[in-house]
């Protein structure tokens, strides 16, 4: 019998080695997929995805159940530890330019459909909601979550001022949040201010 993400968690939380396993077996690819994006780099990647695996060991006893699904945050951890040895690069590294974009950064179309039960729909909903935004909000929160661009980070790269930034970011945060809640858009704020 197959056991959930939830019991799985329970039994790492009590120092269980097979729970981890279990869980390393099926999420490992989606976590990769996350430090891939953000690093461009497949032996980095491989590094983040074993860091996070022992956070969960080492810190199973912090993930609450009541606050949210296990998935969202795997790779909150996934993606803050990248985000970590990108920004110990950037300082290592002479810079050229901030960033090699040529495209719009769409992490969630890199993570595979085989996640286990509601978590399938992870993906595609918050792909769903990202699509749904302005495209200059879209690109903000892209620069900012998927590439730990600072708002002055984000001004430079796009010529932009610094009040802009942060309002697009605001304005399609809340956007993101409404679309994901499935909640109706308010009704006094406009993009305008962006």
């Amino acid at each position: 019998m197959s056991q959930t993400v939830e019991m799985l968690v329970g039994r790492v939380q009590h120092g269980d080695e097979d729970a981890l396993l279990t869980l390393h077996s099926r999420y490992a690819s989606l976590v990769y997929a996350v430090a891939y994006r953000i690093l461009d780099d497949p032996m980095a990647a491989e590094e983040v995805t074993q860091d996070t695996f022992l956070r969960l060991w080492e810190k199973a006893d912090t993930f609450d159940p009541a606050k949210g699904r296990f998935i969202p945050w795997l790779l909150t951890v996934a993606r803050r530890r990248a985000i970590d040895v990108f920004r110990q690069r950037r300082r290592r590294e002479p810079q050229t330019g901030l960033f090699f974009l040529d495209e719009q950064p769409q992490l969630w179309e890199q993570l595979p459909d085989d996640v286990d039960g509601g978590d399938r729909d992870l993906r595609h909903g918050l792909r769903s909601a990202l699509q749904q935004l302005p495209p200059e909000q879209r690109t903000v929160i892209e620069l900012a979550y998927f590439y730990g661009m600072t708002h002055s980070d984000i001004a430079a790269y796009l010529h932009e001022p610094l009040g802009t930034i942060k309002t697009r970011l605001r304005l399609g945060m809340e956007k993101l949040r409404q679309a994901w809640l499935q909640e109706p858009p308010p009704h006094a704020e406009t993009d305008s201010e962006a």
